[in-house]
């Protein structure tokens, strides 16, 4: 039975989460969805689920209205507790993506109200993807956050670095601060700063700028019922399977695999401009979309297994950006905005190849994943072999025309992952 329930706000969150409880020794299954939970109350249907250490519910509320977002994220906690979870993990990006109303700070708010606690940690700190934390002030490697690309994001741009003045305007909770010179002085000291009547009801923002620091935050928060940060806090914590709770690959070598790139982010353009030279590709225009979009997904299709038949060792690359002139300059009045046009051709294209044959997916973008699991209606994902950190193969169940396959996915957050990526992650599918 799980005990530990996570809730992220989006897919490729949930699986960043998860790979690393998996790596702490928690046998994981992530949840597509707060729908995956209630099916039966005790989990019964879903024995994946019974039989997990951590259920991880992967949710698409980053940037939903506020209303839905926490509306979905207490459904979650809802079909975590009765599946006997009574410790949970608000996932959120390391960058703190939000918009200035939420949904970080919204989301925090209901679920310590909705398990009646008082206060929590805030960590978004990430080292081993150079997330960091020091004063408050959130690092992307070397810069500031509001000195990144984030800067520049198109759903959530981030204009401040201080975490503290984030998420202020987001929550109705007193918000402070702990540096990391409390946090290096060990578990009790953090503790009894946690304590400190003065923070009662508080939202904490945590400094920690390596794996210890986090290790430390992990054992000063064993006894908060909640805690809110990035992937980068499950580093403290200890799984009761070390080492044994990896999922089994469900796809073989030489089975037919495809990358769906949908993310504009620096880091996949780079991974993106490296495969370029490496395996067959396609480029998928938004402008071709609103000419003829039926048309336009069944040629990248076709040629995906074109691909298949001709070049069957090299997995061929569909992708949206190469560079920053690839975005689409302006969206027609009334039009459907040509991320969200993405997403649903990203979406049609995996359906259509999975029911094609494909066995290996490996998926590029936060949304773009989201996108695709529920197009293949999968509604639970055991995790198995890391790619990258916060990046792992998961075996799913998809029956996005009824006919259900088994078959291997990676979800990859936009801004995660090494350069060679495309190119080197099914060398982990062994």
């Amino acid at each position: 039975m799980p005990t530990l329930g996570a809730i992220a706000d989006d897919f490729t969150g949930a699986t960043d989460l998860a790979t690393m409880l998996v790596a702490r020794g928690f046998r994981t299954v992530v949840a597509v969805g707060p729908d995956a939970l209630e099916t039966s109350p005790s989990g019964t249907d879903h024995p994946a689920l019974a039989d997990a250490d951590a259920v991880v519910v992967a949710l698409k509320s980053r940037t939903a209205p506020v209303e839905e977002a926490v509306g979905l994220s207490l459904r979650a906690l809802g079909g975590l507790r009765a599946l006997g979870c009574t410790r949970f993990y608000f996932k959120y990006c390391s960058t703190f993506d939000s918009t200035p109303r939420g949904n970080i700070g919204p989301v925090t708010d209901a679920l310590l109200d909705a398990l009646g606690a008082d206060r929590t940690v805030v960590v978004p700190s990430f080292p081993a993807t150079g997330r960091t934390v020091y004063r408050g002030r959130l690092f992307v490697h070397d810069d500031l956050l509001d000195e990144s690309p984030m800067r520049h994001h198109p759903l959530t741009p981030m204009r401040d670095s201080r975490v503290d003045r984030l998420l202020e305007p987001q929550t109705g909770r007193p918000v402070s601060r702990i540096g990391l010179e409390t946090v290096r002085a060990g578990e009790d000291t953090l503790r009894a700063a946690l304590d400190d009547p003065a923070r009662a009801g508080a939202l904490t923002v945590v400094d920690a700028v390596d794996d210890r620091d986090l290790a430390v935050i992990a054992g000063a928060t064993g006894e908060l019922p909640l805690v809110t940060g990035a992937a980068g806090l499950a580093v403290g914590l200890v799984g009761p399977h070390p080492g044994e709770a990896r999922a089994r690959p469900a796809s073989r070598p030489g089975d037919p695999g495809v990358v769906l790139a949908g993310s504009a982010s620096a880091a996949t353009r780079a991974q993106v401009a490296h495969a370029l030279g490496r395996l067959p590709h396609r480029r998928l225009d938004p402008a071709a979309l609103r000419t003829d979009f039926d048309a336009t997904v069944t040629g990248l299709t076709g040629f995906v297994r074109d691909c298949w038949r001709t070049d069957p060792g090299r997995p061929p690359l569909i992708y949206t950006v190469a560079a920053p002139e690839d975005v689409e300059a302006r969206t027609p009045d009334g039009a459907e905005p040509a991320a969200a046009l993405v997403e649903r051709a990203l979406a049609r294209c995996a359906a259509a190849l999975v029911d094609a044959g494909a066995r290996r997916l490996l998926v590029a973008g936060g949304e773009t994943s989201g996108a695709v699991v529920t197009a293949l209606r999968a509604r639970t994902l055991g995790i198995g072999a890391p790619i990258a950190p916060g990046v792992a193969w998961a075996t799913t169940e998809a029956s996005p025309t009824g006919r259900p396959v088994t078959l291997d996915l990676a979800l990859k957050s936009g801004n995660f992952g090494g350069t060679d990526i495309f190119t080197q992650a099914w060398e982990q599918l062994v």
